[in-house]
C-alpha cells in the first residue's frame, strides 16, 4: 500500500476512535516515527500532508533531518527515544519537542539551553527497572523541578509494558496528568493508538503501521 494510503487509513482510524470518545480529531497529533527510514520514504509522507515526525536517536536525526527541514518548512520533529544529557544541546537544535525527559541530569542540561524545546516528562508507568521514566511516586517532585527550572512542560509520556493490555496504563497516565495539571498526553503506538486516543492521547507515535514491514 502506498504511504499516502496508509497515512489516510491511520488518520481515519484516529478519527473513528476520537468520535467514539466524543473528541475532536484535530486535538490529536499523529507523529510518524521514521527511525531507520530513508529520506525518500519520509518525503512520500510529507507529500501526503504529514508534518509531525519522530526519531529515536540524535545522530540519526542529525544525519537526515536538517536537509529535509530546509526543503520542507513547517515540519515538526519530535525526540521520542531516550536522550543522553550530553546530547541535550544538539537535540534542542534539531527537535521541536522532547518526549523523554526522565531524570534530573537531563532536566539540568535542557534548562541550561537559552530556548529549550517543549518537554514531555516520561513516566515509568509499569514500574519496569529496564525502562527509562520517572517513577510514579517521584512524579510530583520532578514536575515541580521542571516548572521551577522554567522548562516548557508539554505533558506526560509513557510506554506500557510489553505483553499487557495498554488501556489501564493509558488511563493511569491520563489520571496522573489531570492530578498534576498537565494537558498533553504522548501515548499510543502502532498496535494501540486507537485505545490511547479513546483515553485522552494528544500525541500518538506510529511507525510500523505506516510502512510495509
Amino acid at each position: 500500500m502506498p504511504p499516502a494510503d496508509r497515512l489516510s487509513e491511520i488518520r481515519a482510524r484516529i478519527a473513528r476512535a476520537a468520535a467514539l470518545a466524543q473528541r475532536d480529531p484535530a486535538e490529536i497529533t499523529l507523529i510518524a516515527v521514521t527511525k531507520t527510514r530513508s529520506p525518500a520514504e519520509i518525503e512520500a509522507l510529507i507529500a501526503a500532508g504529514q508534518r509531525d515526525f519522530g526519531e529515536n536517536r540524535v545522530q540519526e536525526a542529525a544525519d537526515k533531518w536538517p536537509a529535509l527541514k530546509a526543503r520542507h518548512p513547517g515540519i515538526r520533529l519530535h525526540m521520542i527515544g531516550r536522550l543522553q544529557s550530553n546530547k541535550a544541546a544538539q537535540a534542542a537544535d534539531l527537535f521541536d519537542s522532547i518526549h523523554s525527559l526522565d531524570r534530573p541530569s537531563l532536566l539540568d542540561a535542557l534548562a541550561a539551553i537559552p530556548d529549550p524545546p517543549g518537554c514531555f516528562v516520561q513516566v515509568n508507568i509499569g514500574a519496569e527497572p529496564q525502562k527509562g521514566g520517572v517513577e510514579i511516586d517521584a512524579l510530583p517532585e520532578f514536575l515541580n523541578q521542571v516548572r521551577a527550572a522554567g522548562l516548557p512542560l508539554s505533558g506526560l509520556m509513557a510506554i506500557p509494558p510489553d505483553g499487557h493490555q495498554a488501556g489501564p496504563y493509558f488511563a493511569l497516565l491520563a489520571k496522573l496528568a489531570r492530578r498534576h495539571g498537565v494537558s498533553g498526553l504522548s501515548m499510543g503506538m502502532s498496535g494501540d493508538f486507537e485505545t490511547a486516543v479513546m483515553l485522552g492521547a494528544t500525541h500518538v507515535r506510529v511507525g510500523s503501521a505506516l510502512f510495509d514491514d
